[in-house]
């Protein structure tokens, strides 16, 4: 995350499934709330193939940290179908989510293998977006072939 202008302030939003394949990346601002896109982060989650019949649509399990512990959010995830297991604020550390988040960490540095992500040198979003997504294609596509 580059924290150094205002102007190129930016957050990555990544999911990915429980081996660490980047399913959905985006863009935020970095002064922006992260939860703000949690939602339209989910909706960009591809169907789900590998089992005989129709593909499933949403993931079946929703890991996410503390940061996201909204109860708006709580229900939207409800409503969708999706079984969650988000952090409480104010609960003590300890709750074994560190365990899954780490696949997350492992999969964002991964994408730092590319040195354009580390740093963001381009102005327009859609520039860094594109390399990001590339990015987490070339991840896919290494993860697949092994």
């Amino acid at each position: 995350m580059e924290r150094g202008r205002s102007l190129l302030s930016l957050d990555r939003l990544l999911w990915t499934d429980n081996h660490g394949t980047p399913l959905a990346v985006t863009l935020t601002g970095g002064n922006r709330n992260d939860v703000t896109q949690f939602i339209p982060l989910l909706d960009k989650v591809p169907p789900v193939r590998g089992r005989v019949g129709r593909p499933r649509r949403r993931p079946g399990c929703l890991y996410a940290d503390r940061g996201y512990d909204h109860d708006k959010y709580r229900q939207l995830i409800r409503a969708k179908g999706v079984k969650h297991h988000i952090g409480r604020r104010g609960v003590e550390h300890g709750s074994g989510l560190g365990k899954h988040r780490y696949v997350v960490e492992r999969t964002i540095a991964l994408l730092h293998w590319c040195r354009r992500l580390r740093i963001r040198w381009e102005i327009r979003d859609g520039i860094h977006e594109a390399f990001l997504s590339l990015a987490a294609a070339l991840s896919c596509w290494r993860r697949l072939t092994r």
